[in-house]
């Protein structure tokens, strides 16, 4: 899927009420080269494509903010979700699920965010990475939706692997078959920092109550995990969004912002739910 340049820069003609004249000055190009990206006479080259999508960042219009707002919109009425996808370059072909190694979160499978910034900020360090916008028709298919809780949480050690001294635990096996045979997941997002309190729970540092008050503090959003070929059916490409350094950089220095915040709470979260709950080995034993 292809960048939407041409309609990209009509938005930018529109929100600015330039000429198309001003515009190519302002970009440093010539009225007739700018006329035929617009009418797909000639394709856009990076360096250009570049430059404009900067330009437009710079000028404090946020454009994938504002289609986000329109895919919204237009979706409420049909009961549709509106998801994004980071991708660290581009997606080629049809979506899969081997899209993403089995270390994840839960497996193997396709995976989206429902925050724009939290599926840019994912991807923001890597330097061809872009962003794609998707709409998901729930319709007949199962699902298994989980909350920060000691499920969520023992989950994710099972599938990172962390489980493997208790994998013959009546518990685990349970565990194992909660996401069996359903289409799609929908469970909080877990960065590094979350497995790291995760890890902490699994060797018995502190208790599930500790550890999941310490996950809520961390506050990344939802994500939908599309593990069958059934729920892919369900997904259809919108948008590939253009995501410059300078609108990747706001995404992590956002996210920067309130890490300090976060950590401080989960220090806190230690303290005051010290003893509260149990430990690995009497959850699992």
């Amino acid at each position: 899927m292809d960048f939407m340049v041409a309609k990209d820069i009509e938005s930018v003609l529109e929100i600015t009420d330039y000429t198309m004249q001003q515009l190519a000055e302002e970009l440093g190009v010539n009225r007739i080269t700018l006329s035929n990206w617009v009418n797909n006479k000639h394709i856009i080259s990076k360096k250009h494509m570049d430059e404009f999508y900067s330009y437009v960042f710079k000028k404090g219009i946020r454009l994938n903010k504002i289609k986000e707002q329109f895919y919204r919109e237009d979706m409420v009425r049909d009961n549709e979700i509106l998801l994004f996808h980071g991708a660290k370059t581009q997606i080629e072909g049809d979506l899969k699920i081997s899209h993403n190694k089995k270390i994840n979160d839960f497996g193997n499978g396709f995976y989206c965010g429902e925050s724009l910034e939290q599926s840019a900020m994912f991807v923001a360090t890597h330097k061809k990475s872009s962003l794609y916008m998707l709409k998901f028709k729930p319709e007949n298919l199962k699902s298994k939706e989980f909350g920060v809780n000691r499920d969520w949480m023992l989950t994710i050690a099972y599938y990172r692997g962390k489980l493997e001294e208790y994998r013959d635990t009546k518990k685990v096996k349970q565990l194992a078959k909660t996401t069996a045979d359903i289409d799609y997941i929908v469970a909080p997002i877990a960065d590094n920092r979350m497995f790291e309190i995760i890890d902490s729970f699994i060797d018995g540092e502190i208790t599930d109550i500790q550890c999941q008050h310490c996950l809520s503090a961390t506050n990344l959003g939802m994500q939908y995990v599309f593990v069958s070929e059934r729920a892919l059916s369900h997904i259809q490409l919108l948008e590939h969004c253009y995501l410059t350094d300078l609108e990747k950089d706001a995404y992590l220095n956002s996210r920067r912002a309130s890490f300090s915040l976060n950590m401080d709470k989960v220090k806190l979260a230690r303290k005051q739910y010290r003893n509260q709950g149990q430990y690995i080995e009497d959850i699992l034993k």
